[in-house]
């Protein structure tokens, strides 16, 4: 049987780019000819993304998926990790639930999980011909390289040569990379065939004596230095980027959005959408005093929703986010599968998912109870705004059931609705309502995530907010194009990286 041949991205530590630069390899090796795909054995993070097949995985590796133009599968991601405390986590195999675990429990299961990251690996080896492989934080992390599954133990079985990513932005990154090096073993080193510098800023000839000197005292490639880049838009992992935190100024008329940064925020690239409109000052707020009469208020998706509620409750976020809305008319409060929840009047958790606190009040602004099920409802949607008859696409992740109620003191402005009719799961037709709304706009529920992706519903929700504060409606924008911003990404990386040597790499010398 054929088997692809593949190379290896690790880091020296969370969020030093290892995704994006994944990312960018793959759609170089599409332009070049491959039939190229991702993967990544083990995935620690709370953005997730639903598969064709109702499967749910990191949502990196759904992103460079798209990079390869093909569809994104369990396979992929064949081990998702949802962390919903400090110490404990959601565990997903090949798309599905399995339970919830401690680190310890974990630890020890693990070794069920070699085999199914191997088949699923293997999988992927026998349909395509270059597997780029993603690896986990650091390779070096001592404690954990003996029941490692997704660094340089996945990087062995698969035969891949590994490349080595730096981050020179956060300072120290030849301390970094020579101590990665340094704690692994003599075998492990040799499989590290090149490293790249990522994140620079200024001149790089300033770099040559520390490249030079990097280079001597691991006997290892320096391949390139990658540039800081704000003008390439591609989802990075869990990270939320420092400047995201700021409102930026755009036009004089822009609407200013307020998104609550929940401890346990899932799904925020529900906003990369909003944060690129003209008219849109977005930012991520963790205290109260910062929400200083917004537009709109965004409680988005979360990972534990009656911990998150608690969290808004216990820091004052809860009691400034009602007085802001009930005394500021014009602000819209929008809540995204877990916020939506919180936005009713009651949370039952009756098995104990996310904690024992059996049943919790909600803020009350929508008549909504909600029950958190065993069962994850994982799909693909395509649904019709009831309002507009926009339609739009997305998926949704919850555990969540929730259902209309009646007696909610707090609607005197009218008899809610449903907000969507959904018209397709996961390309079979159906007729089901999703969410809610008021007739006076100013709240909208709802499970779906990747609703503002949707270019028309977008700019006609931000039109509808604009003239309620007569401000004139805004033309669409050209849409947004992710396949234009991989182009761009694959050419920032041929022309900063030695592909050439990356080639002899992979393929050996030529």
């Amino acid at each position: 049987m054929r088997r692809a041949k593949a190379i290896q991205v690790c880091g020296t530590g969370s969020g030093v780019g290892k995704s994006v630069i994944v990312s960018g390899l793959c759609r170089i090796f599409l332009q070049d000819g491959y039939k190229v795909c991702p993967f990544k054995a083990q995935n620690m993070a709370l953005n997730s993304f639903v598969t064709q097949e109702e499967g749910e995985i990191g949502r990196a590796q759904a992103v460079q998926a798209q990079a390869c133009r093909i569809e994104p599968t369990a396979d992929m991601n064949p081990v998702l990790i949802k962390p919903s405390s400090d110490c404990g986590a959601q565990i997903i195999v090949r798309g599905k639930p399995i339970g919830n675990m401690n680190v310890r429990t974990y630890t020890l299961y693990k070794e069920k999980l070699k085999e199914v990251v191997r088949k699923s690996y293997k999988r992927l080896a026998a349909e395509y011909e270059l597997v780029v492989i993603e690896g986990a934080g650091s390779p070096a992390e001592i404690n954990l390289k003996s029941h490692d599954i997704v660094n340089m133990q996945m990087a062995a079985y698969a035969g891949a040569p590994v490349i080595l990513v730096g981050d020179i932005d956060k300072g120290g990154v030849f301390a970094w990379l020579v101590g990665t090096l340094a704690l692994l073993s003599l075998k492990e080193r040799r499989m590290v065939k090149g490293i790249i510098i990522n994140k620079f800023r200024g001149d790089k000839s300033l770099l040559k004596g520390g490249i030079d000197f990097l280079e001597r005292r691991t006997g290892i490639k320096v391949l390139g230095v990658l540039p800081y880049f704000r003008d390439i838009r591609i989802p990075e992992e869990d990270s939320l980027p420092l400047d995201s935190c700021m409102r930026r100024a755009k036009r004089r008329d822009s609407l200013a959005i307020d998104v609550i940064y929940l401890p346990h925020i899932s799904n925020f690239t529900d906003f990369d959408a909003l944060e690129r409109e003209q008219d849109v000052k977005l930012r991520y707020i963790k205290r109260p005093q910062e929400i200083d009469n917004p537009d709109v208020i965004v409680i988005p998706g979360t990972k534990n929703t009656i911990g998150d509620l608690q969290y808004l409750r216990r820091t004052g976020l809860a009691q400034r986010i009602e007085s802001v809305f009930n005394n500021r008319r014009l602000t819209v409060l929008v809540g995204i599968c877990g916020g939506y929840q919180m936005l009713g009047v009651k949370i039952r958790d009756k098995h104990s998912l996310e904690s024992n606190a059996g049943e919790t009040d909600g803020l009350g602004i929508l008549p909504v109870k909600t029950d958190l099920e065993k069962e994850k409802t994982l799909h693909r949607v395509r649904a019709r705004e009831l309002a507009s008859g926009i339609e739009v696409s997305g998926y949704e992740i919850h555990h969540g059931n929730s259902r209309a109620i009646s007696g909610s003191t707090s609607l005197a402005t009218g008899k809610p609705m449903p907000a969507f009719e959904i018209f397709e799961r996961n390309g079979k037709k159906l007729k089901r309502f999703d969410g809610m709304t008021r007739p006076d706009g100013r709240v909208l529920g709802t499970y779906i995530h990747g609703l503002f992706d949707n270019d028309g519903f977008r700019r006609n929700w931000l039109n509808g907010i604009r003239q309620r504060k007569g401000w004139p409606a805004l033309a669409q924008n050209v849409s947004f194009s992710p396949d234009r911003e991989f182009d761009k990404l694959a050419k920032l990386l041929r022309k900063n990286i030695a592909l050439d040597k990356i080639y002899e790499i992979i393929e050996g010398p030529r």
